[in-house]
């Protein structure tokens, strides 16, 4: 009867054991990886901090803490006064440590244009086939179409 009960309950623990691993490998990468770093609840201090706003709209603004992270930012507004092309620019950058040991380092500028960012951690896109790098070259020298030359054809 002991060995029933031993062979139970070693049963249920392999049992606990393993389906804790399967919820474990069922979450997503980045619960994982948050469920195995260490926090830790010291203050941080700021090394260096800086911010300067100007009557103009313009402004700059930076600091260090202590973990190694850094940030610095500056902005103003392009063709103040003229409603229709004003627009807000800003241009900076940041750099902290990632978990893997990393060194992410980030410049941007964000305007009429959108968010810009530049960092050799962002993934780029493949580059362009020989071919259709031709092909688009090509395309480019054609004068542009007449839309009234165009016959649709109607069905």
């Amino acid at each position: 009867m002991k060995s029933v009960i031993l062979l139970a309950f070693l049963i249920s623990a392999a049992y606990a054991d393993v389906s804790s691993f399967q919820q474990f490998q069922q979450q997503p990468l980045y619960q994982q990886q948050q469920q195995q770093q260490q926090y830790t609840t010291e203050p941080i201090p700021i090394i260096r901090q800086e911010q300067v706003q100007n009557p103009d709209g313009s402004y700059k603004w930076s600091y260090e803490t202590g973990n190694g992270i850094s940030a610095e930012e500056q902005g103003y507004v392009k063709n103040q006064g003229i409603p229709e092309q004003e627009a807000q620019v800003a241009q900076g950058q940041y750099q902290y440590t990632a978990p893997d040991g990393q060194v992410i380092q980030l410049q941007y500028l964000a305007d009429e244009n959108g968010f810009q960012p530049q960092g050799a951690h962002l993934p780029t896109p493949p580059p362009t086939p020989r071919d259709i790098q031709v092909a688009l070259d090509y395309l480019a020298t054609l004068p542009p179409p007449n839309p009234e030359s165009r016959e649709y054809s109607r069905n």
